[in-house]
């Protein structure tokens, strides 16, 4: 069979999988329930501490969409592997790199709907004050940026996986870890169990989401924050292709 152009096959699968995702219900009831929880969460320090900003609300995010998102990115090929329907994808005329980028940019499409449901809070700050817009438009920025490296390697570590929960499990623990390391309680932790070595520095600076989300997150466009999530995400995608390489072969 003729194989199908890039993007039509990446469409192809996008569409696949953003209407599977809407006609089970899945993504309303996951948007829902995170909107709810982290803008009630958002309020409630909102009224305590009485600022017109968004900043609580986006320090609270990296660890609630540790957990989030890999509910989204659980199914993606654990599912098509335990249903053996992976098998007829990869046997269609379109490349493991074109299926990888059609699930990807689905789980961007209902992670977009997720951040929908924090636009009455931006609204609201207008109404009550003057927030600076550089700030709220960073966070959002950063939460692109966090959400597209995390839907990422939720593909590949289902990819991994022969069912959904050892998938959400392994991806939820990888998730909480890139978010903790770069807590300064756990720094300070890991850097006080071998002295002189400074395990917990090392790993804030070089494996930690956190430096670079926070970065960004305050409107520094920071090159080596971007790189980070950029290069981070091209390489789990890349090996999620090399995954389904191995399986169809």
């Amino acid at each position: 069979m003729k194989r199908a152009s890039s993007w039509t096959g990446i469409r192809i699968i996008a569409a696949r999988e953003i209407g599977a995702a809407v006609d089970s219900g899945i993504a309303f009831v996951f948007a829902i329930a995170f909107g709810l929880l982290a803008n009630s969460i958002f309020m409630n320090e909102f009224f305590l501490a009485g600022t017109v900003d968004m900043g609580g609300y986006f320090r609270l995010l990296p660890l609630l969409l540790a957990f989030f998102l890999p509910a989204i990115t659980m199914r993606t090929w654990a599912e098509e592997r335990k249903t053996r329907t992976i098998e007829t994808l990869l046997t269609l005329p379109i490349r493991p790199a074109q299926a990888v980028l059609g699930k990807f940019l689905a789980g961007l499409a209902v992670y977009a709907l997720f951040l929908a449901t924090s636009l009455p809070i931006p609204v609201m700050l207008v109404v009550l004050g003057d927030p600076e817009p550089g700030t709220i438009l960073g966070g959002y920025l950063a939460l692109g940026l966090f959400g597209a490296l995390f839907l990422a390697f939720g593909n590949f570590l289902s990819a991994l996986s022969k069912d959904q929960i050892t998938a959400f499990v392994t991806a939820t623990l990888f998730g909480f870890a890139l978010v903790l390391l770069g807590n300064e309680d756990v720094v300070g932790i890991l850097d006080g169990l071998v002295p002189g070595v400074f395990l917990g520095t090392f790993l804030y600076e070089n494996v930690s989401v956190m430096p670079h989300y926070d970065a960004i997150s305050r409107g520094a466009l920071e090159l080596p924050a971007l790189a980070y999530f950029a290069c981070s995400s091209a390489l789990f995608l890349w090996t999620s292709s090399l995954a389904l390489e191995r399986i169809r072969d």
